[in-house]
């Protein structure tokens, strides 16, 4: 029997994010994020594709949660994230996964996109630290968050990793189907900032703090403009920035004729930004270069889901545990 006091309780009528869809997930139905109360993640790996504070040496723990709330037209994850790839974890499997993670060298634990699944993931994790978990909890989210989940999370997080998408409602109903993302995607940064001070470990690991993440859209580099002023007026010297040129047409985008977003960034847009970087006088963070390689999207239906170069896998939702990769 679940207590009325307990935070589980909010998934049945569900509140856990800025949806507010009311329905019953823990009777079964499914969310707008796609999901019922079940915890069901798509893989696990030791990825090196990170910011370096967050890579370190030894990579960083990324755990895929299935499901989305937000629902971008171009999600490079969207196997996982809106096609329903995944499998249910219980709490204890949860917490073995980042033990695991743990052991085989990850700088941190890497939870991504797991806004709608924040009771089952601070339960796990609550499991795990009492069980000897002590490397960095990250958590890697698009932003689009209620408080009252954040305050759920926050004893068992280390650090932030949210997106700002934009900060035009035109662009966040077209794009993202929610034009209320800029208000609640800020509102939720502000409170990362006023809760998480930045600290690094000796080796430059992120121990905890925000990074914030850009990721350019082509054609729109007005509401990039406005993202890269945010930062210098509300968040330079509390947090990073990461300014991300990697965008690429997937899923909805990749098909449905939606103008620029049917080809990557240029070389006058990457200028431009980088010019802008100057302008607004931010110089902590990191910017990926333009290049025109694809080689680092993910396949969430193989093993190995992203280039061998970039993550080595650790669970599977086909398989589960996966056995380490043999050197040469």
């Amino acid at each position: 029997m679940i207590s009325m006091q307990s935070p589980t309780n909010r998934y049945s009528p569900c509140t856990l994010c800025p949806r507010n869809c009311g329905v019953d997930r823990l009777g079964g139905e499914k969310g707008l994020c796609g999901e019922t109360a079940e915890l069901r993640i798509a893989a696990a790996s030791i990825h090196r594709g990170e910011e370096p504070p967050i890579t370190g040496s030894g990579g960083s723990g990324t755990i895929f949660i299935s499901g989305c709330n937000l629902g971008c037209v171009f999600c490079q994850n969207y196997q996982i994230s809106q096609e329903g790839m995944g499998r249910p974890l219980s709490m204890e499997s949860l917490a073995e996964l980042c033990l695991a993670l743990q052991r085989q060298g990850a700088e941190n634990i890497n939870l991504v996109t797991g806004s709608h699944a924040a009771p089952a993931l601070a339960a796990g994790l609550k499991v795990a630290k009492a069980q000897g978990l002590s490397i960095p909890v990250l958590w890697n989210s698009s932003a689009y968050e209620s408080l009252a989940s954040l305050r759920l999370m926050e004893p068992v997080l280390d650090g932030y990793l949210p997106d700002l998408k934009t900060l035009d409602p035109v662009l966040g109903d077209r794009f993202f189907h929610a034009s209320d993302y800029p208000e609640h995607a800020e509102q939720a940064i502000q409170w990362m900032l006023e809760t998480c001070r930045l600290r690094f470990n000796e080796a430059g690991g992120l121990v905890s703090g925000v990074i914030i993440r850009h990721l350019v859209l082509p054609d729109y580099l007005e509401s990039t403009r406005s993202v890269l002023q945010w930062f210098a007026e509300k968040a330079q010297g509390r947090a990073l920035l990461s300014v991300m040129m990697q965008y690429t047409p997937l899923g909805p985008a990749g098909s449905a004729g939606l103008g620029s977003l049917d080809r990557s960034v240029q070389v006058k847009e990457y200028e431009q930004v980088l010019e802008w970087l100057d302008t607004f006088a931010i110089t902590e963070g990191f910017y990926q270069e333009l290049a025109p390689d694809t080689g680092w999207l993910p396949d969430f239906n193989r093993i190995q889901s992203f280039s061998s170069e970039d993550a080595r896998p650790v669970w599977h939702w086909k398989d589960g545990f996966v056995t380490p990769l043999r050197g040469p």
